[in-house]
């Protein structure tokens, strides 16, 4: 099925890895453009340069921290320029932090919000005035199940996710006809599960850990998502074809939500 992003142009943050790497990855072999960021330069380039592009799709790749809003609102003004113009943009910049509410700081509450609330607005204020020349603008918000079913050893993660959900909400009819939708992740394969596996000290192999931690947070289909499964609905929101879809968010967690 054509999708209809061939020659379209998309910003996608925390490009180097993980989600934003695999969206950019399906983007590009659709034939759209893309705007990449994030805040290694080095790595950002080596894990774009070997991409296949699909019917002269072009990067526009650079180093940016989202939560400095000038440094935000030049790599959308050189991704315009660069790509002519903006069709949409994947707000993926996140982490989580593993801590309950007792033990978390108060300035850790404030990074968590800053994170997810901050880099959200900066890049949406900055997109703004392009999307609205597109025929067919969206703004894709990548969050956490965690917004609608929160943990406690995840607190402030949790109450950030929550807000970014409430926030998107907004933004749908605020931005109108830009369409504003939310990817809302469980567990996934990227760097941070393995990395606290490496710190866990287990006997265990990588692939029977995750299994256990799938098994014991409850995830129906016993095991971690992979990164490009949530690319797929990503980049589908992003689509024309999604054209009447707004202010919605997608699970996508193999099952673990238990909320209704």
């Amino acid at each position: 099925m054509d999708l209809g992003l061939a020659g379209r142009a998309y910003a996608v943050t925390g490009a180097s890895s993980g989600v934003g790497l695999a969206t950019a990855a399906l983007l590009l072999a659709d034939g759209a453009h893309v705007a990449a960021c994030a805040r290694d330069a080095g790595r950002l380039a080596a894990a774009l340069d070997p991409l296949p592009r699909a019917g002269g799709a072009r990067v526009y790749a650079r180093s940016c921290d989202v939560l400095d809003g000038d440094a935000v609102t030049a790599f959308v003004g050189g991704a315009a320029e660069a790509l002519g113009g903006l069709d949409g943009v994947v707000n993926n910049a996140g982490r989580s932090l593993m801590a309950p509410v007792g033990e978390t700081t108060e300035a850790q509450w404030r990074e968590e919000f800053e994170l997810k609330i901050f880099s959200v607005l900066h890049l949406v204020h900055a997109a703004e005035p392009y999307l609205r020349r597109s025929d067919a603008p969206a703004i894709v918000n990548v969050n956490a199940i965690l917004s609608r079913q929160p943990e406690s050893r995840l607190g402030a993660t949790s109450a950030a996710r929550a807000a970014l959900l409430n926030l998107t909400k907004t933004l749908s009819s605020d931005l109108a006809p830009i369409r504003v939708n939310s990817v809302c992740l469980g567990l996934i394969d990227t760097g941070q599960w393995r990395r606290r596996y490496e710190s866990a000290g287990t006997g265990l192999s990588y692939e029977e850990w995750s299994a256990e931690l799938a098994a014991a947070r409850g995830v129906a289909l016993g095991r971690l998502g992979r990164a490009e499964e949530v690319a797929h609905p990503i980049v589908a929101l992003l689509s024309p074809r999604a054209s009447y879809i707004t202010g919605s968010s997608i699970d996508v967690g193999g099952g673990v939500a238990r909320y209704v």
